[in-house]
């Protein structure tokens, strides 16, 4: 991989709409994209314009998805700043998402883990990223 690569996390769900609402009202992504009927997929694209990945979520008449596997499917997004972190909580809360106790309490000491429509879980980490 070189620094230039974008990330793309693609994922099938059963219920669009309801988590276009999560990612895109709970957590603040913008719509970048959308296509129906692409070869019988709907699909939706979340992110932040000019970042470096962002996440695709799609459906197939017919075709159940299903739930996420385990309780520790994680998308995990850092927010070293206690001002923004609290702010990403309060609009998860107004838009009707609670934190529930993550499967690994680790990410409890200084996150908070929700979950969305289709059972996989994000974590708003306040702490900034470092590699071990």
């Amino acid at each position: 991989m070189t620094p230039q690569a974008h990330l793309r996390v693609a994922r099938p769900t059963d219920h669009l709409a309801e988590v276009v609402r999560f990612y895109r009202d709970g957590l603040g992504f913008e719509g970048l994209g959308q296509f129906k009927d692409h070869g019988g997929f709907d699909g939706v694209m979340l992110g932040h314009r000019g970042q470096a990945y962002h996440l695709e979520f799609t459906c197939k008449r017919g075709h159940p998805a299903g739930r996420a596997p385990t309780k520790d499917n994680l998308l995990v997004f850092y927010l070293p700043d206690a001002a923004e972190w609290r702010q990403a909580l309060e609009r998860m809360h107004l838009h009707g998402f609670e934190p529930l106790p993550s499967f690994n309490p680790y990410w409890d000491r200084h996150g908070r883990t929700f979950e969305d429509p289709d059972g996989y879980r994000v974590v708003l980490q306040n702490a900034a990223w470092g590699a071990p």
